[in-house]
C-alpha cells in the first residue's frame, strides 16, 4: 500500500506540478473566507433579506471551517491524507455550486456550512502534503508556496468579490470555484497517489467531537454578533461566552485524557510548537484585523468603492510573491527564529508608517505601507511554520498542522472582533473630544456666505467630524497593533533553535 516509510519525495516536473495543485487548493479555500464579505449587500438584496441576516453567510462558513480544521489529523489518520483531500475538494466544489444556485437564506447558509466543513481540512492538508512530497532541503520553498497563497488570498478576496458582484452577479463568486476544484481533484488523483498515507483504525471520539462543535460554535457566533449586541451587556452574549469557556475547559481535559482523541492536544508538549503557534496567533490576528479594517475606513471616510479599497490593500501580495523564494533560501543559512523576529518587526514598522495617515492621503500614500508590509510577510510565515512543524514528532505533523491552522483562523476572528470594537469605541471618544473643543462659528459664517443653508452647514461639519474621528481612531489602532507585533516578535525567542525539519513522508 502507498504511504509506507520507504516513500521517496517527488522530483522534477512532477514535484512542481503537484506543488501547484496543493498551493492552488489552499488559495481557493482561504479566498472563500473573505470573497463574500463585500458581496453581502448584493446577496441580501437578491434573496430579499436584511444585511444583518446576510452576515450569517459569512458566519456559517467561519463556524463550520473552524470546527473542521482541528479534526484534520484524525481524518487523515482514519481515511488517509489523499482520500481526505480528494473528498474535501469534491465536497467543496459541490457546495460551491449549491451556494451559487441558492434562492433563500436557509439554502445558502446550509450550503456555506457544507463548504466550510469540506474546506476546513484542506488548509492544513495542503501544508502537510507539501512537506511530504518536497525533499527535506526544499521544505523552505514548499512553505514559501503555501505562505504566499495564505497571505495573498484573504487580500484578493474582497477585490474579486466586489469586482465580480459589481460587474456580473454575486452567484459567480461561488461558481468560479468549480473549474479550480475540478482541476485540483484531477491533478491530485493523477500526481499524488504515491504520497497517500496509511490508514489507522482510529475510533470516533464522539464526546470530544460534540464538545468541539459546542464550544467553537458558541465562540464564533459570540465573536460575530457581539459588537451589534453591545457585548456582555446582552444576556445572549453572556450565555454564549459561558458555554464557550466551560465547553473549552471540559474539551481540553477530555482530549488530554482520551486515548484516541479527535484533536491531539498533546502536540503542545513541544515547546517549539507552542511558542511558534503563540507568536503566529498574535501576529496573524493583528495582521488580519488590518485587512478587515483598512477597507472599511477607506470606504467610510475617504469615499472609496469596495473595489478600489481592495486595490489599495492588494499591494501586500506583491512583496510576498517577490520575497517568498528568497526567504526559502535564507532559511538554509540562518536561524529561523531570527528571520521570524525580523519579519514581524518589519510588519510593525510598516504599521507605524500608517499612524500618520490623514483624510487627505492620496492613493499611493495609502498603498505604500502595504507594499512595505508585503516584503516582511514571508519572513514571518515561512520560518514560523517550519519551526512549529519541525518541533513535533513526524507522525504528529498532520495533527499539528490542523491545530495550527485552527488557532490561526480563530486568531483572525478574535482579532477582527476586538479591533472593530476598539475602532468603534475610539471613534466615539475622538468625536466627543473634537465636539467639545469645536468652534464652528467661523466655518458657519464662511459657508453661509457661499449660499449654504444652516442645515447644510451642520451636515458638512458633522461629516467632517465623523471623517476625522474615524481617522484618529484607526491611527490609534495602528499604534496598538505595532506594540502587539513587537511583543509577538520577541515571543519567538522562547522557542528552542530547531534541530530538525519536519521529515517528508511521515505525516499521517
Amino acid at each position: 500500500m502507498a504511504g509506507k516509510d520507504d516513500f521517496k519525495p517527488f522530483t522534477g516536473p512532477t514535484l512542481w506540478f503537484a506543488g501547484i495543485v496543493l498551493a492552488l487548493t489552499n488559495f481557493m479555500v482561504v479566498l472563500d473566507t473573505t470573497i463574500a464579505n463585500v458581496s453581502v449587500g448584493h446577496i441580501a438584496g437578491s434573496l430579499g433579506i436584511s444585511t444583518s441576516q446576510g452576515t450569517w453567510i459569512i458566519t456559517s462558513y467561519a463556524v463550520a471551517e473552524a470546527i473542521c480544521v482541528p479534526l484534520t489529523g484524525w481524518l487523515a489518520g482514519r481515511f488517509g491524507t489523499l482520500r481526505t483531500f480528494v473528498v474535501g475538494m469534491i465536497g467543496f466544489g459541490i457546495f460551491s455550486v449549491l451556494c451559487g444556485l441558492s434562492t433563500s437564506l436557509t439554502m445558502i447558509v446550509a450550503a456555506r456550512i457544507g463548504q466550510g466543513l469540506c474546506g476546513g481540512p484542506l488548509m492544513p492538508l495542503t501544508q502537510t502534503m507539501l512537506l511530504r512530497i518536497f525533499p527535506k532541503e526544499q521544505h523552505g520553498q514548499a512553505m514559501g508556496m503555501w505562505a504566499m497563497t495564505t497571505v495573498t488570498a484573504p487580500i484578493l478576496g474582497p477585490i474579486l468579490g466586489g469586482t465580480i458582484s459589481d460587474s456580473w452577479s454575486w452567484h459567480w463568486i461561488f461558481f468560479i470555484n468549480i473549474p479550480v476544484a475540478i482541476f485540483c481533484v484531477f491533478g491530485a488523483l493523477r500526481l499524488l497517489k504515491p504520497a497517500e498515507t496509511e490508514r489507522q483504525p482510529l475510533k470516533v471520539d464522539r464526546m470530544g467531537l460534540a464538545l468541539l462543535v459546542l464550544w467553537i460554535g458558541a465562540l464564533q457566533i459570540m465573536l460575530d454578533i457581539g459588537r451589534e449586541h453591545d457585548w456582555f451587556e446582552d444576556p445572549t452574549i453572556v450565555i454564549l461566552g459561558l458555554v464557550a469557556a466551560v465547553g473549552a475547559a471540559v474539551f481540553v481535559v477530555w482530549e488530554l485524557t482520551e486515548r484516541q482523541p479527535i484533536v491531539d492536544l498533546r502536540v503542545f508538549r513541544h515547546r517549539g510548537f507552542t511558542v511558534a503557534v503563540a507568536a503566529l496567533s498574535f501576529a496573524f490576528g493583528t495582521f488580519f484585523a488590518s485587512v478587515v479594517l483598512i477597507p472599511q475606513w477607506l470606504q467610510a471616510s475617504l469615499g472609496y468603492t469596495s473595489t478600489y479599497a481592495g486595490y489599495a490593500t492588494a499591494f501586500n501580495g506583491m512583496g510576498a510573491v517577490i520575497m517568498s523564494p528568497i526567504v526559502a533560501q535564507l532559511m538554509k543559512k540562518h536561524d529561523p527564529r531570527a528571520l521570524v523576529c525580523f519579519g514581524i518587526l518589519w510588519i510593525a514598522g510598516a504599521t507605524l508608517i500608517r499612524v500618520g495617515w490623514t483624510t487627505g492621503a492620496d492613493f499611493w500614500t495609502l498603498a505604500f505601507p502595504q507594499i512595505v508590509q508585503g516584503f516582511g510577510m514571508p519572513f514571518f510565515f515561512i520560518p514560523l511554520t517550519t519551526i512549529a512543524l519541525g518541533a513535533v514528532e513526524p507522525h504528529e505533523t498532520a495533527s499539528a498542522a490542523g491545530v495550527m491552522s485552527f488557532l490561526r483562523t480563530m486568531a483572525g476572528a478574535i482579532g477582527t472582533s476586538v479591533s472593530t470594537t476598539l475602532y468603534a469605541d475610539s471613534m466615539i471618544v475622538a468625536r466627543s473630544e473634537m465636539v467639545s473643543r469645536l468652534n464652528a462659528d467661523p466655518t458657519t459664517t464662511a459657508l453661509m456666505a457661499q449660499g449654504f443653508s444652516l442645515d447644510q452647514v451642520r451636515a458638512t461639519v458633522e461629516m467632517t467630524v465623523a471623517r476625522e474621528s474615524s481617522t484618529l481612531a484607526i491611527n490609534h489602532l495602528f499604534l496598538l497593533s505595532a506594540m502587539v507585533f513587537v511583543a509577538a516578535a520577541l515571543i519567538i525567542w522562547l522557542a528552542p533553535r530547531p534541530k530538525r525539519m519536519a521529515k517528508p513522508g511521515e505525516a499521517h
